[in-house]
């Protein structure tokens, strides 16, 4: 099947469609970010965290979160996975029900 002129006006205007629906979505991001909570899409929030208004408590948690990620993340590359489908238990969650990480 060729390349018609159809297609490319096609992807043209499929193209330009998608690039204002972004602009649009980035310009109300937080208005739709909360009508998606609001029906259950949960979504990461985009914003950074701010580590100097942190308590220590948060701190730690968030180097626990951290630490976790990166011990995943070396269990998959050392076993060859692309993601680890047996994931290292958290030492947040160790420790909140006293098993051993």
């Amino acid at each position: 099947m060729a390349v018609s002129s159809d297609h490319i006006t096609g992807f043209a205007i499929g193209l330009g469609a998608a690039a204002l629906g972004f602009y649009v979505y980035k310009n109300n991001q937080r208005q739709v970010d909360e009508f998606l909570r609001k029906y259950g899409i949960e979504l990461p929030s985009g914003e950074s965290l701010d580590v100097d208004n942190m308590s220590l408590e948060e701190l730690v948690s968030e180097k626990e979160r951290l630490e976790d990620l990166i011990a995943e993340r070396e269990y998959a590359a050392a076993h060859g996975e692309e993601d680890a489908g047996e994931k290292p238990k958290s030492k947040a969650k160790a420790k909140k029900t006293g098993a051993k990480a």
